[in-house]
């Protein structure tokens, strides 16, 4: 029994600083930003507690609310769009198609780049006096739209446009390497039985490539909670409020308008949003554990 303990108390030791660093770093950074958020912060942290009067001010807020919206519309569409996109390309490339290795670099270079740079690049793109329908314009189609960055209406979709782009790539390499996974009998006994190859894809392979997906789709909500690069690139959460999102909304309270109670009532409001995104998951992962322990 000395001898069992011995190596686990070695294995905590060599972790201590690990664990102080999460509970100090992490952790206490957090319970310290939620103890703000009760307090009538501005430019420097106090200790006059105001209950939830932030919060009340916060969901009072017009911009708050539009952010909500904004983002629940982004996260929806941006991951949806991820997983058909990225799912489409990596049957494609399954199909053990000619220069396979120079596609799947094309369609995974966007995920190599920064949100900053790829707001950049369709910010210009969809710039109605610089981008796509300029060109279209010197080209003799004068009646060509394409004024996304700067319509109300379609401001939030470009955003989702530039997204899709970007991370499509992501969840393609995570199922070409589940699809390269299955086993080959299961093609030959589908081609055996006459069944389509599209009927394969969505009936056969689709229901196993389920778990990596989810992971990917977790992966990409998670990142949408945070999203604020890609939308001061290309939009600055404009036109008006049209692309504004909550870290967008933090940031400009934080240092803009020196309002840190604010701010970090919004930060809470978002890690709650992280914790729910995140929990579905982890509990639909322990309950599968679970079953296949059980098995």
């Amino acid at each position: 029994m000395s001898f069992k303990r011995k190596p686990n108390l070695s294995a905590t030791i060599a972790l201590l600083p690990t664990w102080f660093v999460a509970v100090a770093v992490f952790i206490g950074t957090m319970a310290w930003s939620v103890r703000l958020s009760f307090t009538n912060s501005t430019l420097f942290p106090s200790s006059t507690y105001v209950g939830l009067a932030q919060y009340s001010k916060l969901f009072s807020s017009a911009k708050w609310l539009a952010s909500l919206q904004n983002v629940l519309i982004f996260g929806v569409l941006y991951v949806a769009g991820c997983l058909l996109l990225g799912f489409l390309l990596a049957a494609a490339l399954d199909r053990k198609i000619r220069f396979e290795s120079a596609f799947r670099t094309i369609f995974l270079y966007p995920y190599a780049m920064s949100f900053v740079v790829t707001g950049l690049i369709w910010q210009w793109m969809l710039n109605p006096t610089l981008g796509i329908q300029a060109s279209m314009r010197s080209l003799g189609w004068d009646s060509f739209v394409l004024d996304w960055v700067v319509n109300r209406d379609m401001a939030i979709y470009a955003l989702v446009l530039a997204g899709v782009w970007q991370g499509a790539g992501f969840v393609m390499v995570i199922a070409l390497a589940g699809m390269r996974g299955i086993e080959a009998d299961q093609w030959k006994a589908a081609r055996i039985d006459g069944i389509p190859v599209w009927r394969i894809y969505v009936s056969i392979i689709l229901p196993q490539l389920g778990p990596a997906l989810a992971a990917a789709g977790m992966l990409l909500a998670m990142g949408v909670i945070k999203t604020y690069d890609i939308v001061v690139a290309m939009t600055n959460g404009g036109p008006g409020n049209a692309t504004e999102v909550p870290a967008k909304f933090i940031m400009d309270n934080l240092f803009g308008r020196q309002n840190l109670g604010l701010a970090t009532a919004g930060a809470t409001v978002l890690v709650l949003g992280v914790i729910l995104a995140v929990a579905p998951f982890r509990y639909a992962m322990h309950m599968r554990n679970r079953a296949k322990g059980a098995a």
